[in-house]
């Protein structure tokens, strides 16, 4: 098991150093991540800086066991994905890992759990296995210790029910739920609420028409009654997520960052305000990969902070033809 203090950075200089360590850590115990550096030309007498590390394609995932070490996993998070289509993959070495960082996290963002009624809508997720996300929630409902927290399916009524007593007495209430799910119940019970966060994790899953961000917030706020809508950015291959409180503009735990790739070369940079590839730093990956080059397109913020504006066409990162090994 490998230990580092990623959960006490505080500043830049701090997680410079951090991520540093992670590299030279997964470069020798990842045999995949060693791999891909070697065909790249970079190893730890070359990276000298965090703008320096090679991130891996995210597409590994699919066809490879991502991991740093030769510990068994805890768990395998595996994503959704449509039929006969390859799943990722997560092999996750450690539980109490993913349970600090989103533990933290949440408390970063919204304050002490204890103080929540969380309720979730998650469907597309509750019908299959292996969802980290479920996985999440269901940990935040219990640790939320309200008698009222839990998972809704199909009884929205008992929902709705449940959703206006609460705000009506005044109890911080969170409504977690995938973008469909949150559009029909809306749809068939709007409402107006003061005390409540409504939390979109992203998704249609094929159940509606895609939407752009600006759109479903829009629909999903005014359904609500509520001035704006949060929103969580993680996957099945992180282990921290990035959280908006409005407007699609997410912020990240200080051991997670964005960086922005150029979609033409992906192995340069963007600076602040140029749209590009979201290459994800997340150093809770401790014991799979903290480096990776995702699909998703985006554009970074001068402060740190980030949108999401799409994914790309294809499902190859472009100009990385380095899958096959």
């Amino acid at each position: 098991m490998y230990h580092l203090p990623i959960f006490d950075i505080k500043t830049p200089a701090e997680f410079e150093l951090q991520a540093l360590n992670v590299y030279r850590f997964q470069y020798h115990n990842n045999e995949v991540y060693h791999t891909y550096c070697g065909y790249l030309g970079k190893d730890p007498e070359t990276v000298k800086r965090v703008a320096d590390i090679p991130f891996l394609p995210i597409g590994f995932f699919k066809s490879k066991r991502i991991s740093s070490g030769n510990r068994d996993p805890e768990v395998i998070f595996s994503s959704s994905g449509t039929t006969g289509s390859t799943t990722s993959k997560h092999y996750v070495a450690s539980l109490a890992v993913y349970q600090k960082s989103y533990r933290k996290a949440f408390e970063q963002f919204y304050g002490k759990i204890e103080e929540y009624c969380i309720l979730a809508l998650l469907p597309s997720y509750l019908e299959r296995k292996g969802s980290s996300l479920i996985y999440m929630v269901d940990d935040l409902i219990q640790k939320s210790g309200h008698q009222d927290s839990g998972f809704y399916l199909d009884d929205l009524s008992s929902l709705y029910e449940k959703i206006r007593q609460l705000d009506s007495k005044g109890q911080k209430t969170l409504l977690i739920g995938v973008s469909f799910a949150l559009l029909d119940f809306v749809e068939h019970f709007p409402m107006k609420l003061t005390n409540t966060v409504i939390m979109e994790t992203g998704g249609m899953k094929g159940r509606r028409k895609e939407l752009i961000r600006a759109e479903l917030h829009q629909q999903l706020s005014k359904g609500f009654g509520v001035p704006t809508i949060h929103s969580e950015y993680g996957m099945t291959e992180l282990l921290s997520q990035a959280y908006s409180s409005g407007n699609g503009i997410f912020k990240t735990p200080p051991w997670m960052k964005i960086l922005i790739r150029d979609t033409e070369d992906p192995l340069s940079l963007q600076k602040a305000g140029k749209t590009g590839g979201l290459n994800v730093i997340d150093l809770a990956n401790i014991h799979s990969c903290s480096f990776i080059a995702t699909q998703d397109l985006g554009k970074k913020h001068q402060d740190g902070s980030f949108e999401i504006l799409g994914r790309f066409d294809n499902s190859d990162i472009r100009g990385c033809n380095l899958m096959v090994i």
